[in-house]
């Protein structure tokens, strides 16, 4: 079984929780393309069996979520799980929905943000989460994101709760995005709730719950590595040139640089690379 398997992640699972059942389903590899914290729920696409050499064609992929962001409270966290370090009264004006649509759309655009101490990023060789549970202070560098887009879609004025939509590059960090919009409101914030649902291509409609995992789910919903790449160009090989190109050959094609799918007798056998006239293998599904 090889290809890329789209899970719903529910909340309270981990991710190598739902890698861990998905290799005692398949029997096979299994990997992911990035994690989603224990909090969040939504799109985790699995990469199974050969399904797992595609990785490097898919970890700068863009994502969009669905995010809660409530005012008024600072965590340690900067999510659900951390303690309180502040709370404030937050004036209802800052509320008002041209006020909020405003800010938000301020961080359109390539900008540079600042990671929470509690993530994954290395410092020193340690990562800061690290220093965080030590209580050891650190210097956290700036990273470039991109905010492509963020919509409004609901405001809740009793709780305090703003929910909007925000599609960004890889490495964007929703809770000190979060953080950094109720500061420009002139308050402080936390991330409630997070759902990501998509990833690259990689939708929530195309998803199964991690509650209805089985071997039969698992087979129906699997993408495979044929369909992963059907945007790409054809290459058919003839019986010689398909021994010699899974023997590690490169072979001569007059092509773009560019990858391809492979096919013999009209049978897919993999994705090749194409650079500076050579085919090589990459990808080999056999």
């Amino acid at each position: 079984m090889n290809g890329i398997l789209i899970v719903n992640k529910s909340k309270g699972y981990t991710s190598h929780n739902i890698v861990t059942k998905v290799k005692k389903i398949t029997g096979e590899k299994v990997g992911h393309t990035g994690t989603l914290d224990p909090l969040a729920t939504g799109v985790l696409p699995l990469l199974i069996g050969k399904g797992t050499l595609c990785s490097k064609y898919l970890m700068n992929h863009d994502k969009t979520y669905t995010v809660v962001l409530k005012l008024g409270i600072k965590k340690s966290t900067g999510d659900e799980e951390g303690d309180i370090l502040q709370q404030e009264v937050v004036d209802e004006e800052l509320l008002d929905e041209n006020n909020v649509k405003i800010v938000l759309e301020s961080f359109l655009g390539e900008q540079e943000q600042i990671p929470p101490i509690y993530s994954a990023i290395k410092v020193n060789g340690k990562k800061l989460y690290e220093y965080a549970r030590k209580g050891q202070q650190v210097e956290i560098q700036p990273r470039k994101i991109t905010i492509y887009d963020i919509q409004l879609l609901k405001i809740d004025k009793a709780n305090l709760e703003i929910q909007f939509e925000v599609s960004c590059s890889k490495g964007t960090y929703i809770r000190s995005l979060c953080e950094d919009i109720a500061e420009k409101m002139g308050t402080i914030g936390y991330m409630k709730e997070l759902q990501r649902t998509r990833v690259g291509t990689f939708t929530i409609e195309q998803s199964v719950l991690v509650e209805d995992l089985n071997k039969e789910n698992v087979e129906k919903h699997i993408i495979t590595i044929e369909k992963l790449f059907e945007n790409l160009e054809n290459i058919e090989l003839n019986e010689k040139k398909i021994q010699l190109f899974l023997n590690g050959v490169k072979l001569s094609f007059d092509l773009k640089d560019e990858i391809y799918k492979i096919y013999s007798k009209k049978q897919f056998i993999g994705i090749g690379v194409v650079k500076e006239k050579l085919l090589k293998r990459d990808i080999i599904v056999l």
